[in-house]
């Protein structure tokens, strides 16, 4: 019998380890396959939750946050402790997905040793270094080199295929946020106290139309956050929407929000939420207000239009579809964009009825199949 495949899985943020766990799942139940877990804990708490939901207990646990670190700092200890664990566990492929810091020490880690490197939700582009900041650059460096593109469109594809990548490593496979948005909303539809905490929120808000909201890009630190919660503001003036807002816990976001929304009626400035409570909000939203990546491909699974408030998105797939719609971060366009889909029918319905580009929650089935290819 031919030996198994050794898999080190590798990740550090809450939106990675949503992403991933669907294949880690896949990984685990294929006899074909040793797999194997590291993370960085980029994100703490926020990531510990989807572990937990999960039931994912990593075999390296490296902790590598400390307060106000900087990126230079996070990725030195990063490079090195990912690679320490390269050294232990001698993995016959590496996996990261998307863009954070983590996915390119744990990508150079191993290019270092000569380890393949299979990159999930290989592809995105958004065109501007600066936008998103420091990602853009990240999967630009992970996609220079990975053995294995797993490609969540043809528009990602596309993307690698100009930058010369051999065509024979880029595989189309969705994106496993979609398995994810799945697995969980069944989980939810079996338990439902997993996702009873929002309970109180919906009985207050009763009658109005929820939007959903999450913010926390770092490009948007500053002024773009400031026209944000101002929009917001202005927004909650109407008597016919609630705003739920789980502000991230950096900070720059928290205090922003807390000095320009805190005390009003019709808005709920809320913990982060664990990814059951989450898939609930986007459930129970009418709309979404973000700056992130991921709810611009979770959203439009459940019909929610997006309005994207970024300047760039890596995801234009969404925004060609129709699902998703580039607002920026001028306080204006925000309000006037929302305003339009609470109040024309039309446009609410064009945005929730187009086709969701990407994917069919059966990503991790195929990047499964392809790590075991020979």
């Amino acid at each position: 019998m031919t030996s198994r495949r050794k898999i080190l899985t590798v990740f550090g943020t809450r939106p990675e380890a949503i992403k991933l766990f669907p294949l880690v799942h896949a990984l685990a139940q294929d006899r074909r396959f040793e797999s194997r877990v590291c993370i960085s804990a980029q994100h703490r708490e926020m990531l510990d939750q989807v572990l937990e939901i999960a039931a994912i207990v990593p075999d390296h646990d490296l902790d590598l946050m400390t307060p106000g670190q900087t990126l230079d700092a996070l990725t030195a200890r990063a490079l090195v402790e990912i690679g320490k664990v390269l050294d232990l566990e001698q993995p016959d492929w590496v996996v990261v997905q998307g863009d954070t810091t983590t996915v390119m020490a744990g990508a150079i880690a191993a290019y270092y040793r000569k380890i393949p490197v299979c990159h999930v939700e290989a592809g995105l582009r958004s065109g501007d270094i600066h936008h998103p900041w420091p990602e853009e650059v990240n999967r630009r460096v992970v996609g220079s080199f990975a053995a294995l593109h797993c490609a969540p469109t043809e528009t990602a594809r596309a993307a690698l295929l100009r930058e010369n990548v051999d065509p024979a490593s880029v595989h189309v496979t969705g994106n496993t946020v979609i398995d994810a948005l799945h697995w969980v909303t069944k989980r939810v539809a079996d338990e439902p106290s997993l996702a009873s905490g929002l309970a109180d929120l919906e009985a207050r808000f009763a009658g109005k139309r929820i939007i959903g909201m999450t913010s926390h890009r770092r490009e948007n630190f500053g002024a773009g956050m400031k026209n944000i919660a101002n929009a917001v503001r202005n927004i909650a003036s109407r008597d016919d929407v609630a705003v739920i807002f789980p502000v991230h816990l950096n900070p720059n976001v928290r205090a922003v929000m807390s000095g320009h929304l805190a005390g009003l009626d019709n808005v709920a400035l809320i913990e982060p939420l664990d990814y059951p409570h989450f898939a609930r909000l986007l459930d129970i939203s009418h709309l979404m207000l973000t700056d992130s990546g991921g709810v611009q491909e979770e959203a439009p699974a459940l019909g929610k239009p997006v309005l994207v408030m970024r300047e760039t998105t890596e995801r234009p797939e969404g925004v060609d579809a129709g699902t998703a719609k580039l607002v920026g971060t001028d306080a204006e366009a925000i309000v006037r964009e929302t305003n339009r889909l609470l109040d024309d029918e039309a446009a609410y319905a064009a945005m929730a009825r187009a086709h969701n580009p990407f994917g069919d929650g059966h990503s991790a089935a195929r990047i499964a199949d392809l790590l075991a290819t020979p």
